[in-house]
């Protein structure tokens, strides 16, 4: 253990700026680097010290890198804001004001924890999977109005919360119709 937590303080810093220097977030970086020393941890008995430990630690948070990108990359939203930033930069009316992706993603996590449970889950099965009204009341099992006035409810709460992304959360939500 005493020694684990050597190599934890010798490498977490280097290992910290490589995966931030591509998420840029320190809640992914903070994950990654995490779940990286934990895979150390669950596989130190098959360690093989004749090989570098830095290329067996950078390997395994390079690949937990690769997989969060992909991930970001295939969100629902990700595709949205990247044509939306298109349509912006096509369209002759650029808005001047910066659209921090990772900040709308957060702030939209905050509204939605405000939800109701049932509403959360018919928002994001809508708005986010792009299942329809129908799809979601044979897979609730309750009937399209229940859907219809949950999704209402949850979009008056959402837009409320969201009021200073008005014009891409609209843009967002026309492109999920």
């Amino acid at each position: 253990m005493e020694s684990f937590q050597r190599l934890y303080e010798r490498w977490v810093s280097r290992l910290y700026s490589f995966v931030y220097n591509y998420v840029k977030s320190e809640d992914v970086t903070d994950d990654i680097v995490q779940e990286t020393f934990l895979r150390v941890w669950t596989h130190r008995h098959s360690l093989n010290p004749d090989y570098s430990f830095k290329s067996y630690l950078f390997t395994i948070s390079y690949h937990l890198l690769l997989k969060e990108l992909r991930h970001q990359l295939n969100h629902p939203s990700m595709e949205d804001y990247v044509e939306y930033l298109h349509l912006l930069s096509t369209s002759g009316e650029y808005i001047e004001q910066h659209i921090d992706f990772e900040r709308f993603q957060e702030e939209l996590v905050k509204a939605k924890a405000k939800l109701t449970p049932r509403q959360r889950e018919i928002f994001e099965l809508n708005k986010e999977q792009g299942i329809s009204v129908s799809d979601i009341a044979s897979q609730l099992s309750i009937s399209e109005q229940v859907v219809r006035n949950q999704l209402s409810a949850s979009l008056k709460i959402i837009r409320m919360e969201l009021q200073r992304y008005a014009y891409l959360l609209s843009f967002i939500f026309l492109l999920s119709k």
